[in-house]
């Protein structure tokens, strides 16, 4: 994916560059000249809510959206002046999202300015009649590298009963296939539930139908309006992670995840299969698996609310500052919060114990969500390190 590390990517020989902006492969040392970690320095991500509005009912909604915007929402300059912010600090990329960015009049200007100011501006619109051609031609004008939209199953009853709107998988068609038509490279994101998991294959074929560059899957974090009910257990999700390689596999387009970022061990060790090499053969001192440093909550990765509070991720509910009192550079380099999530020694449980936690580390905002502990293992992973075990289990 252009806006992802190495790891992320179901094509780890072969990234494919970002057409004359960046490329997927992260710098080739754990280093740069600076000689800190990058990921300690900036994210290489950052998601902007432009505002919590949007006219679906969606069941997962991360914001709980609402129809109307808000008064606290950031306004104009005050967006300007962060994404100048996130340029100075050297994020390249940066997805304005919601609720529906195309709530806002001024969507077009933010783009155009972000633009301007060097970074890889993608934008994700709610599946509704709000986005038509016209929309979409001024934004790929304004500079409009991605547009990402929402498609949550492989016919309009599994997507329109999960989003909460008739007629809503219709307009996610057809954004997705105007976009295409006028030259804007498009990608399609999936949230896993319980009525679509068993229609992947179909799923991607759809990704294909529509052309689009990339699959983004996501594994559903109990915020906002999702609750526990809706997860699959961790073996379930390990076995829909092989299909989604499989999948990626033969596909024309690229699958990366959303909040399962063990997908990369997954894909790791087919990579290490192929070239016949044990995967664990590159690891540190510690028994750590060398390689990037895998993008998740507040690692690689921050997000700002429609107000201007800073969050290692959309899906993880704990606020480090605010934008309108504190710099965004200053929140992610040196906050508490984002300071202990980039450091691997403060894992908890068998993350803490996985060799593969330099490159996956868990979601935190599932831990977070479902221990308390944003710091704690990954509920969701079925993956047990050799010669792990349990607090308050006794070693055979």
């Amino acid at each position: 994916m252009p806006w992802t590390t190495l790891t992320d990517v179901t094509r780890a020989g072969a990234p494919r560059a970002y057409p004359g902006r960046v490329t997927d492969a992260p710098a080739p040392t754990p280093l740069d000249r600076r000689g800190v970690n990058p990921f300690d320095h900036h994210p290489f991500l950052a998601i902007w809510e432009l505002t919590q509005a949007c006219d679906l009912v969606c069941a997962h909604c991360r914001a709980s959206a609402t129809p109307d915007r808000s008064s606290g929402e950031l306004d104009t300059d005050e967006g300007r002046r962060l994404l100048d912010d996130i340029a100075a600090m050297g994020t390249p990329l940066v997805v304005l999202t919601g609720g529906d960015p195309a709530k806002r009049p001024d969507l077009v200007e933010l783009v155009r300015h972000g633009a301007k100011a060097g970074l890889v501006m993608a934008v994700t619109p709610s599946g509704t009649s709000l986005t038509q051609r016209p929309l979409l031609e001024e934004l790929k004008a304004a500079g409009l590298a991605r547009l990402a939209v929402s498609v949550d199953g492989h016919d309009a009853a599994t997507h329109d009963a999960f989003r909460g709107v008739a007629g809503s998988f219709d307009d996610s068609v057809r954004i997705l296939e105007t976009a295409r038509e006028i030259g804007l490279e498009t990608q399609v994101n999936t949230s896993l539930h319980g009525r679509n998991v068993g229609s992947l294959t179909e799923m991607a074929a759809l990704v294909e139908r529509v052309g689009a560059a990339l699959w983004g899957v996501f594994a559903l974090v109990p915020t906002g309006r999702a609750s526990s009910s809706m997860l699959m257990g961790p073996r379930r999700l390990e076995r829909i992670l092989e299909q989604l390689a499989d999948i990626a596999e033969r596909a024309p387009f690229d699958v990366k995840t959303t909040a399962a970022p063990h997908f990369r061990r997954i894909l790791m060790a087919r990579h290490a299969k192929r070239a016949s090499l044990g995967v664990l053969r590159d690891v540190d001192e510690h028994g750590v698996v060398q390689g990037a440093r895998g993008i998740t909550d507040g690692v690689g990765f921050l997000f700002v609310s429609h107000e201007g509070d800073v969050f290692p991720s959309g899906f993880l509910p704990l606020p480090a500052g605010n934008v309108r009192q504190t710099g965004v550079a200053e929140i992610y380099r040196d906050s508490p919060l984002f300071r202990s999530l980039r450091d691997l020694d403060q894992l908890g449980g068998k993350c803490g114990a996985c060799p593969f936690k330099r490159v996956c580390g868990g979601s935190r905002a599932r831990a977070f969500a479902m221990k308390g502990d944003a710091l704690a293992e990954d509920p969701l992973c079925d993956y047990v390190p050799r010669g792990w075990v349990p607090a308050g289990e006794a070693a055979s």
